[in-house]
């Protein structure tokens, strides 16, 4: 399977093929959702956290007699109860979302999307993503000048840091290397665009 490459002027400079066990697997759709619910429960920080009754300040002193007032029995203005009392059964920090997931169906979803994504033709390959200043307004018309319309996620074969600190800034474009590649990066954004070498990169991590 051989797909096109790109210059940083546009330009096709010819092919590259990319191996069938990478980027023509058969694509598995509960794989591919299981992966991915998995991987969207892992970046969750789970900081949301409601104070109980006894985390509330305030409350110490019995608001009135227990019998007599013709009111209500009451032991703290603090019960959930109250107005600006403690919060019932609310979100916790202590709470885990993490969720475990083989490598084994992790890398499998990962091979699928990236062949979905060569089936839909929006995989684009270019030589490499060398600029000579990190300069936004570069990465903008280096990416402007490529067939990709939407958002764009760029895998570059190795830390680049001329190129992100020049792209991290543009809309719609995120930046990773391929190393750190998942099922849920791919899919989060319409293009991806691929450097060449990280073509090898990709290959070796299914070896």
């Amino acid at each position: 399977m051989k797909v096109e490459v790109y210059n940083q002027t546009g330009d096709k400079k010819g092919q590259v093929e990319l191996s069938g066990g990478v980027f023509d697997a058969k694509i598995n759709l509960d794989l591919v959702h299981q992966v991915v619910i998995s991987q969207m429960a892992n970046q969750r920080q789970g900081t949301a956290q409601a104070k109980d009754r006894s985390e509330v300040s305030g409350g110490g002193k019995k608001p009135w007699r227990q019998k007599g007032t013709g009111r209500a029995r009451h032991g703290s203005i603090r019960s959930p109860l109250w107005r600006g009392g403690g919060i019932t059964f609310g979100p916790r920090s202590e709470k885990v979302y993490y969720k475990s997931i083989p490598t084994k169906m992790r890398r499998a979803a990962l091979k699928m999307v990236l062949s979905a994504k060569v089936k839909a033709n929006l995989l684009i390959v270019v030589d490499s993503f060398d600029l000579t200043n990190p300069k936004t307004k570069l990465a903008a018309a280096f990416i402007n000048k490529l067939p990709v319309e939407g958002s764009v996620l760029v895998i570059t074969a190795k830390n680049n840091e001329n190129f992100y600190r020049a792209g991290r800034n543009l809309s719609g474009v995120a930046i990773v290397e391929a190393r750190n590649l998942s099922a849920l990066s791919v899919l989060s954004y319409k293009y991806l665009v691929l450097e060449k070498e990280a073509i090898a990169v990709l290959q070796g991590m299914f070896k």
